[in-house]
């Protein structure tokens, strides 16, 4: 798989890398970049109020250590009300934005990180892609999430072979509730302090109708006593904007894409 992986980039040529940050495209990053050279290789990171602050640090990193040629670009999704909206298929307009940013600004061939894990999720943001005629080397390679990793280590990529998911944080946002960036900032903090006070394996904070759900792996949730949870709920209530401050506080088990409510279109 990992021949056919670099068969597949040698045969694509001049390329333009969408990096978010996360274990995937930053691997495609790197790969691609030792393989065909700064001069064939462009990454574009597009940092917003959605992607975590560490995301965007992370890939500034990893550009200096490779010498990278990164261009890191507001590609305007806080700006599109079919995003804000927050509908089912946000994704779908969020890498529409992606994209269509991207596209103007290359005419080289723009690939995602996306491996065949994704597959087996509800991804519109697979659908914006085919748009933009975006490529996706591992599906193209059969890789999964697993041998990702696998060519992370063997590149010698230390921790980033370990890193693990971390959607967006819109994610965090039930369905039809609007994406406000305090709302983005406020979630980030949230699992900033829950990650410092439990050390917690999976820590997701959702923002629902019903009030805020912190969401941690089985082993955390069940090893933080009510008084820890609630000396943390008084702490993570001074961290939410007016809008969302009277708003009940539970904790809860992860479950893998729980903001999302309803049936896909």
């Amino acid at each position: 798989m990992i021949d056919a992986l670099r068969d597949i980039l040698r045969d694509i040529g001049p390329t333009t890398v969408a990096v978010s940050g996360g274990v995937d495209s930053m691997t495609l990053a790197v790969l691609a970049n030792r393989m065909l050279g700064r001069d064939q290789v462009t990454m574009m990171h597009a940092a917003s109020a959605a992607v975590p602050p560490e995301a965007t640090q992370r890939v500034r990193h990893w550009a200096l250590i490779e010498g990278w040629d990164l261009c890191v670009i507001d590609a305007g999704e806080l700006a599109d009300e079919k995003y804000r909206s927050n509908p089912l298929n946000r994704c779908f307009f969020c890498k529409g934005n992606l994209y269509g940013t991207i596209a103007d600004l290359t005419d080289r061939q723009i690939l995602s990180g996306a491996n065949t894990d994704d597959l087996g999720e509800y991804r519109p943001g697979l659908d914006a892609a085919r748009r933009y005629s975006v490529r996706h080397p591992y599906l193209e390679a059969r890789i999964d999430k697993s041998g990702v990793r696998a060519l992370a280590r063997s590149l010698g990529l230390g921790d980033l072979s370990e890193l693990p998911a971390s959607p967006c944080l819109s994610s965090r946002v039930e369905t039809l509730i609007r994406i406000e960036p305090e709302t983005l900032q406020a979630i980030h903090a949230v699992e900033l302090l829950v990650a410092e006070r439990l050390s917690p394996r999976t820590v997701r904070c959702r923002v629902r109708q019903a009030g805020i759900v912190v969401e941690l792996d089985a082993l955390s949730l069940d090893t933080a006593s009510p008084s820890k949870r609630s000396a943390l709920a008084a702490l993570i209530g001074s961290l939410l904007p007016d809008a969302l401050a009277n708003k009940p506080i539970a904790f809860a088990a992860y479950r893998n894409g729980s903001a999302f409510i309803g049936a896909k279109p």
